[in-house]
């Protein structure tokens, strides 16, 4: 039982979800604090999308023990993890959870050392660990819980209180170290969302009633009154022949394997190849209780019975491939029969998708968003397209979903913006067979540079060198406009303003699109500039860069000037200068 002095796991599981839904409900506020204010503020979004992960892991348990939530803690948020405030928020969890996991009840004690522990992880996962962010948040309440616990405060409630009282000081004192939060006049909004999270658990541990319902974002998806294709309705012969022809394997299978046993990388590797004999796009994603599974097979009872040796199964999912495919390629006429649909042309680039790679020994994957930017990468040999990017981080998860897709030794991953390489990074440490090399690009332009300089001939290792030298060279700039007022780099911002933004602050701010663009391509060009390359994006007219692309030709005549249909959302102009 839990109690004003121990916690169990029902309460524990309960806390959890009061938490992840209390994040939920502020996200968009917390989004409102980035100091850049870009339109595609995510802070907010990636926290709560990380925990959500884990919260319907949680939600799905029925007779929860610690161990099996603290198991559904970790893995879940670990695996949903997006951006980095939620790779983060992922390794806080995952460090608190270490620490919790070994008991039936944990007491005041037990809670400071998991805090430590939390707070040790997550400094462990950032590179370079700023002060003035969710990190000096996260210290500040685990030295509170050390110094309560030391001077012998039992009752919890108040020890949460104390603890939450000190993050919101700590969290108000983050524009001192942290410079940029200052002149934004805000504080760190990765801190805030840990606030928000630390309030819900402390608010249902306090008798507030709140609604713990997790929706499922798998049923979310799921189209209303799609239906299916009735077994009993006639179909002409060719049709279904055609209908069939381009999918091998007619069963999408996903499940997780709940441990009974250790799962080591002999039976990780053994699985697989007898996965891969019965189908193909596999993933196999094991983590200490827990192994994820999809596979495209014919006969799923064969993968289920095979998973049935190494523990209990659950989010059990399969879908009939085939009579999806149907549905794209037929429609019902008036007497029941059916005929090919007139237009199909959405079938075939995804019948494509879904072919077996040839085996590489060097592949690429690139985070892209934009119909050009993705062309652009694939025309330059890129082998996998993971959405998103400024407006939708992609998570650990989407990561290791396109490792388990490329069938290549080595795969280089560029992801592409710098509140990405995290995740990428987090999914490389997940990964162990296939070697993963992360190479830190920041943006669109530095990645298309990065696989441009690759040689074939040299090794991975010297690869990696070479690119990271050639994207140091690449300055970046992107134009979009204001969501609120603000002051950056000593620049006054309004609501609506045009900003373009470089690699290391703001370049120009002004009312006119060109302008401000050009103003930012005038602070990136220097003596030893040779290609200013444009990128255009969605809301941007093909004759509106066109007369820009004119004007910086005549202003640079010592530069080659390139201009491209980027197709990206939210930012009208991409560009680089090399």
């Amino acid at each position: 039982m839990s109690s004003n002095m121990t916690i169990n796991a029902e309460m524990l599981s309960k806390m959890f979800l009061a938490a992840a839904k209390n994040l939920d409900s502020k996200k968009e506020w917390i989004n409102e604090l980035n100091v850049f204010p870009v339109p595609d503020g995510d802070t907010g979004t990636n926290m709560t999308m990380t925990i959500m992960s884990a919260a319907r892991e949680v939600a799905a348990i029925q007779n929860p023990d610690m161990a099996s939530v603290c198991k559904a803690i970790s893995s879940g948020s670990l695996r949903g993890a997006r951006g980095n405030s939620g790779v983060i928020l992922s390794q806080l969890l995952r460090g608190f959870t270490k620490g919790v996991k070994e008991y039936d009840e944990v007491d005041a004690s037990i809670i400071t050392d998991a805090f430590q522990k939390a707070v040790e992880t997550a400094y462990k996962a950032v590179m370079k660990p700023k002060e003035g962010t969710i990190l000096t948040v996260a210290k500040g309440m685990a030295d509170k819980a050390l110094e309560l616990n030391q001077s012998g405060v039992e009752d919890l409630a108040v020890f949460f209180e104390e603890i939450i009282k000190t993050g919101d000081v700590t969290l108000e004192h983050t524009p001192d170290l942290l410079p940029v939060l200052k002149e934004a006049g805000v504080v760190d909004s990765g801190g805030q969302g840990l606030m928000q999270v630390m309030k819900g658990a402390y608010d249902l541990y306090m008798g507030k009633e709140m609604d713990l319902t997790v929706v499922d974002i798998a049923q979310m998806n799921t189209p209303n009154g799609a239906g299916t294709m009735s077994s009993s309705a006639p179909l002409d012969g060719n049709y279904q022949a055609q209908a069939n022809a381009n999918i091998k394997y007619g069963y999408c299978t996903e499940f997780i394997i709940l441990l009974n046993k250790t799962f080591n990388v002999k039976m990780e590797m053994d699985f697989k190849s007898y996965l891969e004999s019965i189908g193909d796009s596999i993933v196999c994603v094991a983590d200490e209780d827990l192994v994820k599974i999809h596979v495209h097979t014919n006969d799923p009872g064969l993968a289920i019975q095979k998973a049935l040796k190494y523990g209990m199964l659950s989010n059990m999912k399969i879908d009939n491939m085939r009579l999806e495919h149907e549905e794209k390629l037929f429609k019902m006429r008036e007497d029941g029969t059916y005929e090919l649909r007139e237009e199909e042309p959405e079938t075939a680039p995804q019948a494509e998708e879904d072919k077996p790679m040839e085996h590489k020994d060097t592949a690429f994957i690139a985070t892209s968003v934009g119909d050009g930017m993705s062309e652009i990468f694939k025309g330059l040999g890129v082998d996998y397209i993971v959405e998103g990017g400024q407006t939708m981080n992609p998570s650990t998860e989407d990561f290791l979903d396109a490792i388990a897709k490329v069938n290549a030794d080595t795969i280089f991953i560029l992801p592409n913006n710098k509140n990405i390489i995290m995740a990428a990074n987090q999914a490389r440490d997940l990964t162990e067979d296939k070697r993963i090399v992360v190479i830190p690009t920041k943006t669109v332009p530095q990645g298309i540079t990065a696989v441009i300089n690759y040689i074939p001939d040299l090794s991975a290792d010297e690869n990696e060198s070479t690119m990271i030298e050639e994207i140091a060279m690449v300055k970046t700039g992107q134009v979009t406009y204001a969501v609120r007022d603000t002051s950056i780099d000593g620049k006054e911002i309004k609501q609506g303003d045009y900003m373009g933004i470089g690699d290391s602050g703001m370049l120009a701010v002004g009312s006119s699109i060109p302008d401000v663009t050009f103003d930012m391509i005038r602070n990136m060009v220097g003596e030893d500039s040779e290609l200013i390359s444009i990128y255009y994006g969605a809301e941007t007219s093909e004759e509106e860069a066109e007369a820009l692309s004119a004007k910086v030709s005549e202003a640079y005549p010592g530069c080659d000037i390139e201009l491209q249909a980027g197709g990206q959302p939210i930012y009208y102009y991409i560009v680089s200068v090399e």
